[in-house]
């Protein structure tokens, strides 16, 4: 797979706001998918956050292979990072968030105090590349719909400041992915969760990925529930799930091309079981 190279205009224009407004912040919430946590964080972000305090949010995590989940939670944390997971389904879970962004500002109140300053509000910025649920997680941790939400990348295209009350204020910023994506693996990982347009990635190959991916990781769950087995080709597999899921062409031949798209909608779903695609 060739160097991915697609960087939007809004996104550029983000990048360069985000240099100046990260100047004003004092925590990044960086949430990352919890199926591919290293290939979804983004480097912009680790290095525009310098100094800052940070809180590194798993999202999707019921997407994802719990004992793998609580594995990179301990290697963010070995890092230095307060980190967490969450399923942003289940609205208990920004309670446990919320505690860990209040540690994460514990200590910017106190250089404050130190300093003279009482009662400043804790700046937050909510930061992620295109497609890791940040629009839903603003709304959640607001309790109410505020920010625009969609299941396309790059859908969230304004600044928004909100108030979260408890003298916290946000700063909702777009979804950037960095210019150029050179390791083909990250290419793979964020093109199969959703996070790169499918118009940009050579669906063929792509399809080839999951394929792979499923057949090492699912095997028992593609052989239970398709009839695939390690030895099918590629046609093979398509040929199978066609066949078990009725997709008929009118001429009575499978229907591989309807196939493909249900595997992968299937997988980004998690129809298919919570699979993960990098370990720490």
């Amino acid at each position: 797979m060739t160097a991915y190279n697609w960087y939007p205009g809004h996104m550029a224009k983000a990048k360069r706001a985000m240099v100046e407004d990260i100047k004003l912040i004092d925590v990044i919430v960086e949430l990352v998918d919890a199926r591919a946590p290293l290939s979804t964080r983004n480097p912009d972000i680790e290095n525009l956050g310098q100094g800052k305090g940070r809180v590194i949010v798993l999202n999707k995590a019921d997407l994802a292979e719990d004992a793998l989940t609580k594995e990179w939670i301990r290697h963010f944390e070995e890092d230095g990072l307060l980190a967490i997971s969450l399923n942003s389904k289940d609205k208990q879970g920004f309670q446990a968030v919320r505690k860990v962004i209040d540690e994460a500002a514990a200590k910017k109140r106190e250089r404050d105090l130190k300093r003279g300053i009482k009662n400043r509000p804790v700046r937050l910025l909510v930061a992620g590349i295109p497609n890791v649920g940040k629009s839903t997680f603003i709304n959640s941790l607001c309790k109410r719909n505020i920010a625009k939400t969609g299941n396309k990348p790059g859908v969230t295209k304004g600044k928004q400041w909100i108030s979260l009350g408890k003298g916290i204020d946000l700063m909702d910023t777009p979804g950037i992915l960095w210019p150029r994506i050179e390791d083909s693996d990250s290419q793979i990982r964020l093109a199969l969760i959703g996070s790169m347009n499918d118009e940009v990635i050579n669906r063929d190959e792509l399809l080839s990925e999951l394929i792979k991916l499923l057949k090492e990781r699912a095997g028992g769950l593609m052989t239970e529930r398709f009839g695939i087995v390690s030895g099918d080709d590629e046609a093979g597999v398509l040929n199978k799930i066609a066949a078990r899921q009725s997709m008929i062409r009118s001429g009575g031949e499978n229907d591989t091309e309807r196939a493909a798209g249900y595997l992968f909608t299937s997988y980004r779903s998690g129809a298919l079981g919570r699979i993960t695609l990098e370990e720490p």
